[in-house]
């Protein structure tokens, strides 16, 4: 046992990044079933339960109207859920509305003494609206507009909140039959800003900016087989002051890939590494109300350092 905690210790300071610490960690672990199971590297690929999420310029090219939900059981107490719609309007353009929320449970309080008062919980929420536009038959591009807000307990009765807004902008380019390639910079300016002035004696307004992120993926489609990823730049605070004066603003790299195999037009088995985690899942299409309009998707995740998640989505297409 003490052996396995030492290899657990070392594992988790080999493959820690600094930036994995920064704001809005939620929103880069991958919200669905589905997704998750591929790692994660959807820049170019349409995620059924959350159209918008990966690369905004996917909803011009939606054909029905999308809605899905999502949830992932996390260890430490942790939980991620996301609802989303998403849907056409012609005749070259798309729109969406979807909401994030992760947070922590049973974080146990305690007053100044020492004992134990009642058990609280922190919560990041996001309101993400999207809208995005065909440029030509094989071209789009799109924006998501997020409203954000982090709820810290002080007390069983009181509360610090830090609030900001934040973009994502994406291209998508069908350059083949098969074939499809996707450009996304997400949390353009995205921040949390707070004020502790009522809670500390020195405290004061101040801002946590979340890392930049410049990704490009592909998707290669064909058959019953479908492999996907994409590649991702993490920056560190953009600046144009400090990229003026040659700062290094390079703060990671992040590889994902993953494949999906359909077997009968219907079950699909997936696999996948992505955002420090290997996956694997399953899915089934069904027909709801009409033929093959609902899909229901499970993925299991585990990282370097043994955290593993559970996540469970549906989405269903009108």
């Amino acid at each position: 046992m003490r052996n396995i905690s030492y290899l657990i210790f070392i594992m988790s300071i080999l493959f820690s990044q600094e930036w994995g610490g920064r704001p809005g960690g939620f929103l880069r672990m991958g919200l669905t079933a589905r997704s998750i199971a591929m790692g994660g590297g959807f820049t170019a690929e349409l995620d059924h339960s959350f159209p918008t999420f990966h690369n905004p310029a996917w909803s011009a090219f939606l054909v029905k109207r999308h809605f899905g939900s999502s949830y992932s059981n996390l260890t430490l107490d942790r939980r991620l859920a996301a609802t989303s719609i998403a849907f056409a309007l012609p005749p070259t353009a798309g729109i969406g509305v979807a909401w994030i929320y992760g947070g922590v449970g049973n974080v146990q309080g305690r007053y100044t003494t020492g004992l134990k008062s009642t058990k609280m919980q922190t919560g990041e929420n996001v309101l993400l609206i999207t809208f995005a536009q065909r440029i030509v038959p094989w071209l789009s591009f799109g924006a998501n507009f997020k409203i954000l807000r982090y709820d810290l307990p002080i007390t069983e009765s009181d509360q610090v909140s830090g609030s900001g807004i934040g973009f994502d902008i994406g291209l998508l380019i069908k350059t083949g039959k098969y074939t499809t390639m996707g450009l996304m910079v997400q949390d353009i300016n995205s921040n949390y800003q707070w004020d502790t002035n009522g809670i500390y004696t020195q405290g004061g307004p101040y801002k946590d900016t979340f890392p930049l992120i410049c990704r490009i993926g592909s998707r290669y489609n064909k058959n019953d087989l479908k492999v996907i990823g994409d590649i991702g730049f993490i920056v560190d605070t953009f600046s144009i002051s400090r990229f003026i004066n040659g700062e290094n603003l390079y703060a990671g790299f992040l590889p994902r890939v993953g494949v999906e195999y359909g077997f009968l037009e219907q079950y699909f088995f997936r696999g996948g590494y992505g955002n420090g985690r290997f996956a694997f899942g399953f899915g089934y299409e069904y027909g709801l109300f009409n033929s093959r309009d609902s899909h229901i998707d499970y993925s299991f995740s585990l990282d370097w350092v043994s955290q593993s998640a559970h996540t469970i989505s549906y989405a269903y297409s009108f």
